[in-house]
């Protein structure tokens, strides 16, 4: 087990000191897209615009025949593309694929210097973490690159939900983690062919009244790990996300997915498709009724302490942390969305 005084230290000779914050950054979806088809990277300059991160997808979805050209059409598009204040990320294939070693010296040594978080697929415990680790930090110092990229977990297997506290504390460069529940699914041999959502099986009845048909109450399959994976996260300082909603004709049940998410702690998701763009925006992006009464505690109460009356609701240091939570975020939504800036009167 390393020292914690060694935790901050750099891998290896010459790279850069790795970060004891994570830098503040707005990531209400993750917007993923194909590298290899040369029409979709001709829409990331105006997609970058959009969204608050741009994924070059790399691994599932990408037939096997097109890993390379993926990798190379990532590259293209990360030079040629100014992303401004929006991230860059990419997702290399996994672990024990063939491709992922040169997915990670390719990408670092051409445009590592843009890069800001690698999404590593199937992590099933800190050791995953660890040896992509390593070879980051190699390979930064290889090639002169100035600030940390950062490692990002996926969340999709049976052992990596086992160990996601120690996934979650395995390096400081743990970005986040985002959770994967068709690979999930699988892993767990749950009996559902679905990306994410709910099914209509998995319910609980109303208590029986006579005669009367009783009424049955869908539930949440991934509330459970979703919770765990949240806690994982808070408990480290690093940011925890809903991964992909597969059924893009049904905007409404993403939404709910993706609110319940939100509700839980998730910072954001994945989207998938155009149209889970703007539900992101909408669900990860504090209501401006919350903000503002959030805004009135902060105001009553401006160093934390004792208790006040508002709206003949009682506040008191705990809700105040809560109304911190909320103003926090509406500031760094504002800083890069002027209309939300309005709306939340900052």
């Amino acid at each position: 087990m390393k020292l914690p005084r060694q935790f901050f230290k750099p891998l290896a000779i010459g790279a850069p000191a790795p970060y004891r914050e994570l830098p503040v950054q707005l990531e209400r979806m993750i917007h993923f897209v194909p590298p290899h088809l040369e029409k979709m990277r001709n829409k990331v300059p105006d997609i970058a615009k959009q969204v608050d991160v741009v994924l070059g997808n790399l691994e599932d979805a990408i037939p096997s025949d097109a890993k390379e050209a993926a990798r190379r059409g990532f590259i293209e598009m990360a030079k040629a593309t100014d992303f401004g204040s929006t991230g860059l990320w990419t997702r290399i294939n996994c672990l024990n694929s063939p491709w992922v070693l040169d997915d990670i010296v390719e990408i670092v040594s051409e445009i590592g210097g843009k890069l800001d978080v690698i999404m590593l697929p199937k992590v099933e415990g800190a050791w995953d973490v660890h040896y992509l680790d390593q070879l980051l930090a190699q390979l930064e110092a290889k090639h002169a690159i100035g600030k940390p990229i950062l490692i990002h977990a996926i969340l999709e297997t049976a052992e990596g939900v086992k160990n996601v506290e120690e996934i979650a504390s395995a390096s400081p460069r743990m970005h986040g983690m985002s959770l994967g529940p068709a690979d999930l699914a699988a892993s767990r041999a749950m009996k559902t062919t679905r990306v994410g959502g709910g099914h209509p099986d998995y319910k609980v009845l109303a208590d029986a009244d006579g005669d009367t048909p009783r009424a049955g109450y869908q539930q949440d399959l991934w509330h459970y790990t979703v919770g765990k994976m949240v806690d994982a996260c808070a408990a480290n300082g690093i940011k925890p996300f809903y991964g992909p909603f597969g059924d893009f004709s049904d905007l409404a049940a993403c939404e709910s997915q993706f609110r319940n998410a939100f509700l839980q702690g998730c910072v954001g998701a994945w989207s998938l498709h155009p149209t889970q763009i703007d539900i992101a925006k909408r669900v990860f992006s504090p209501d401006p009724g919350e903000v503002a009464f959030a805004l009135k505690i902060l105001e009553a109460m401006p160093d934390g302490a004792g208790a006040v009356m508002i709206d003949g609701k009682m506040q008191d240091d705990a809700t105040w942390k809560q109304a911190k939570v909320i103003v926090d975020l509406a500031r760094i939504v504002a800083a890069k969305d002027p209309e939300m800036g309005k709306a939340y009167g900052l």
